[in-house]
């Protein structure tokens, strides 16, 4: 008997200072994309007034949460957690790698590797970590 589950697991991405940023950019992206939610930090919160103290977007129908954390870390993203992405054609692939480098590190340039004709891994300006792939 299978029980049915509330839960949901959801890609939380936390950043310090620039969440509707990355946020907004990566809505532009993608066709099937919006923010969802917004919620600001006030003039008495802990984080810095008009910051995103939480909000939740949508790439491809998937959801994502971020945050603009009033705490400094000594961490932020890691390429071992990436979000990859199955692209359509090679245009999508070259448009989304060009403007995810922009500002960005290239991890793996776009090219063949054997296990893709076309890929390419990318950390972007924010720090958030991209595999685009081009599917046989």
């Amino acid at each position: 008997m299978e029980i049915a589950s509330s839960q949901k697991i959801t890609t939380f991405l936390m950043f310090e200072g620039d969440a509707e940023e990355a946020m907004t950019f990566y809505v532009s992206l993608f066709d099937d994309a919006e923010v969802v939610h917004i919620t600001r930090y006030g003039a008495g919160g802990p984080g810095k007034e008009g910051s995103v103290q939480h909000a939740t977007f949508s790439l491809a129908g998937q959801q994502f949460m971020c945050v603009d954390s009033p705490a400094q870390h000594d961490f932020t993203f890691t390429p071992s957690m990436s979000l990859f992405v199955q692209c359509a054609n090679e245009a999508e692939i070259d448009r989304l790698f060009a403007a995810l480098a922009e500002r960005g590190t290239e991890l793996m340039p776009l090219g063949q590797y054997g296990f893709s004709p076309r890929f390419g891994w990318v950390n972007d300006r924010f720090g958030v970590s991209w595999q685009l792939n081009l599917p046989a």
